[in-house]
């Protein structure tokens, strides 16, 4: 089949095929264990924070009357503690030990710091003029009862998590992750090389890790020959078992390119196959429906660096998707591009170095060894650049989007 983009989708196509998958199922689960899942609904706050007025430093809680008038020495009447619950209070003349965190007392509402501080005894001196309010951190003052702490979308990084952890809150609605099944099909690929038309296996680890670092781990690994029997007991157990299958090779038009007759003989309904871009071109998106339960199949292509650009663009597009992420498509950014491209009648995918030049802009730069079964360019690669589909043109253009990888 020739290598034009005619009759094909483009990527944009394809990336909004993607928004109308089915959302999976939600779950409410204890913070720790939602870490990377995306939130269901939008949490909100029960509490104020902080929760209680408290000394911002460790010092010495005074009346801001005394200061007022003039008072510089005071008389030590306690402690408080961070955590310790007291009720001392102080009356004209006094002072209480204050550390970090601890509770102010009602009567209290000027913190000196002890560096400003010298104390004698039970009695203390103030060695610098103070302001009312100084060093507090007032009841409120970050959030009130009722704040959107985090929204419906969002996915929970361990910042956000803590952040929700302060504001007390033990379990949050959330999306189930996809449970995935990867097939690398083809005779040639292994991880011994038994004979010496074999190659050596990288779709395999740079899927498993790919996924890891998307926080999803319940991925069922299995490698398939080309036999079609063999194919379709494997694709047939893995789209009733899991809720995305994900496989590599076998999507192209060559004799062997089996997983798209066989998972429609097995009922799978075709959503899209190829699409106008360089290197993936033979991207195939199906679907496939069980009971209640969909099941997807996005059949990536063999080649390495196609693998690594329709993970980078299409299966991260479309495992958000599932997670019920709104705007799931890529989030392109801007880059300086200077150099000239020659263009393709396909949008090409590639891989780029992005910098930042001396004012500030960010700016990206072509590599070599740019073909799909290539991926050594990987040790200093780190954007992925969109060049328009333009066939027969060498052109330079002043800014691109890219992604980061």
């Amino acid at each position: 089949m020739s290598c034009s983009g005619i009759g094909l989708i483009t990527v944009d196509q394809a990336l909004a095929h993607y928004r109308s998958v089915k959302t999976l199922s939600t779950a409410s689960l204890p913070l720790i264990q939602a870490h990377q899942h995306v939130l269901a609904t939008d949490v909100r706050s029960t509490v104020s924070l902080p929760l209680f007025t408290q000394s911002a430093v460790d010092g010495y809680a005074l009346r801001s009357e005394d200061l007022l008038a003039g008072i510089t020495e005071f008389e030590l009447a306690g402690e408080v503690r961070a955590g310790i619950a007291e009720h001392v209070e102080i009356q004209s003349g006094q002072t209480v030990r204050i550390f970090t965190g601890g509770k102010l007392p009602d009567s209290a509402d000027t913190v000196a710091r002890q560096e400003i501080i010298t104390r004698t005894d039970n009695h203390t001196i103030l060695n610098q003029v103070l302001e009312k309010g100084t060093d507090i951190r007032y009841q409120g003052e970050e959030l009130t009862v009722g704040t959107i702490l985090a929204h419906k979308g969002q996915r929970l990084s361990s910042g956000l998590i803590a952040a929700l952890s302060m504001a007390g809150v033990h379990e949050v609605q959330v999306y189930q992750q996809p449970k995935i099944a990867v097939l690398i099909t083809g005779d040639e690929v292994s991880t011994q090389l038994d004979n010496e038309s074999k190659v050596f296996d990288a779709n395999a680890p740079m899927i498993l890790t790919w996924l890891k670092e998307q926080g999803l781990t319940d991925v069922h690994l299995q490698h398939v020959i080309d036999d079609e029997n063999i194919l379709s007991q494997a694709l047939s157990n893995a789209m009733h078992q899991y809720d995305l299958v994900i496989t590599t090779g076998g999507v192209s038009v060559g004799d062997y390119d089996l997983i798209r007759p066989v998972s429609m003989a097995l009922g799978a309904k075709e959503i899209f196959w190829q699409v106008a871009q360089k290197p993936g071109k033979p991207l195939y998106f199906a679907e496939y429906q069980r009971d209640n339960h969909c099941a997807y199949l996005l059949g990536l292509p063999g080649n390495p660096a196609a693998v690594l650009t329709c993970l980078a663009i299409h299966a991260s597009t479309l495992i958000a998707a599932l997670q019920g992420i709104d705007s799931p498509a890529p989030a392109w950014k801007k880059a300086r591009f200077t150099e000239t491209v020659k263009q393709d009648s396909r949008e090409q995918l590639l891989r780029m170095v992005v910098n930042v030049d001396d004012y500030g802009q960010l700016t990206v730069s072509k590599l070599g060894k740019q073909q799909s079964h290539m991926l050594s360019n990987l040790n200093q690669a780190n954007a992925l650049v969109r060049i328009p589909a333009r066939p027969d043109v060498t052109i330079a253009m002043d800014y691109v989007d890219f992604i980061s990888l």
